[in-house]
C-alpha cells in the first residue's frame, strides 16, 4: 500500500489529516474519491477550505495544485458548496464532532 504523501500535492499536514479520518494510503483515497474523502474532512471537524478541495481534485489527477482555471475551477466551486453544506456544521460542539467521528452520534443535516 502507497503512502498519501506519494501522491502529488498530498504533503504531511494534508495527509495527517486523511488518515485522522480513516484514509490511511493512496489506494483508499484513489478509491473514494476527492468529493467524499473531502465530506469526510468536513464530517471530521477539517474547517472548509476551498483551495484544499480543488488542490485534492487535481492530486487525485496528477496535476499541478494550481491547475484548475476558468470554468473547471467555477464548477468545481459549486461542487464545493454542496459539500460543504452538506458536510460541515460550525454550531456542532467539538465533543459532538468527535462522538460522530467515532459513530456514537450522527450529524443532523
Amino acid at each position: 500500500m502507497a503512502d498519501l504523501i506519494s501522491i502529488k500535492n498530498i504533503g504531511p499536514a494534508f495527509a495527517a489529516s486523511l488518515k485522522s479520518v480513516g484514509i490511511t494510503t493512496a489506494e483508499e483515497l484513489r478509491a473514494l474519491g476527492a468529493d467524499a474523502a473531502y465530506a469526510k474532512l468536513l464530517e471530521g471537524g477539517s474547517k472548509p477550505h476551498f483551495i484544499a478541495y480543488y488542490v485534492l481534485h487535481m492530486a487525485l489527477q496528477g496535476r499541478p495544485w494550481n491547475d484548475c482555471k476558468g470554468d473547471e475551477k467555477k464548477a468545481l466551486r459549486k461542487s464545493f458548496d454542496q459539500i460543504k453544506a452538506g458536510s460541515f456544521d460550525e454550531t456542532r460542539s467539538e465533543l459532538e464532532k468527535f462522538l460522530n467521528q467515532i459513530g456514537v452520534v450522527a450529524i443532523h443535516k
